[in-house]
């Protein structure tokens, strides 16, 4: 078993958010290897999530934020289980980042399944003209149609985007490492973007 410093299990916390005990056997699982801890960590609240997506969150907290003088302001609902955690910092610093990166990426939906259809249908029907027009025969349009809607989910669907103060990790995964820090349940449930002129 690696010999783990106090040094290494203080960067991994930091740098994850975990617990001092969930950092050191992270780091003792991955043979001491930091980057490889993080992953393990990442993966595991991802399980986390996973095991409490049934329960109820019923308390939470709404942010705001308000950026360019005033153009654009932005209203996120973010729900998890308890009081306790409502009132929570991290919780509350949570939802206040969601807010700015909503302000700055403008998504369209949460997930790909609330995209309205009528945006879907007029996304497909424009990728599929685009390739059509290059000569491509229809089947192959079909299929580089597709390719360019999971693209369009990556880039308009907020839970999908790269999250805009860490682009190495999506929302998803900022989600997954407040539930797991919590251990609670918590939901990004709807937002609302406004902006001068728009």
């Amino acid at each position: 078993m690696a010999d783990i410093s106090a040094a290494d299990v203080k960067a991994l916390r930091e740098k994850s958010g975990a617990g001092m005990m969930d950092c050191k056997a992270a780091l003792q699982e991955c043979g001491g290897d930091l980057e490889k801890a993080m992953d393990f960590l990442r993966k595991k609240g991802i399980a986390t999530a996973a095991k409490r997506a049934d329960r109820t969150a019923s308390e939470g907290t709404i942010q705001s934020y308000i950026h360019m003088g005033g153009k654009i302001g932005v209203l996120v609902e973010v729900s998890c289980e308890t009081d306790f955690v409502a009132k929570n910092e991290d919780f509350c610093e949570f939802a206040r980042n969601i807010a700015m990166h909503i302000a700055a990426t403008n998504p369209v939906a949460i997930t790909p399944e609330e995209v309205p259809q009528d945006v879907i249908d007029r996304e497909r029907a424009i990728y599929q003209a685009q390739v059509i027009e290059m000569g491509k025969p229809a089947n192959v349009a079909e299929k580089i149609a597709e390719g360019k809607m999971a693209k369009f989910f990556k880039d308009n669907c907020l839970m999908e985007q790269q999250y805009v103060k860490e682009p190495d990790k999506t929302i998803f995964d900022y989600l997954n490492e407040v539930i797991a820090r919590t251990g609670e349940k918590i939901a990004i449930k709807r937002f609302a973007r406004f902006q001068i002129g728009g």
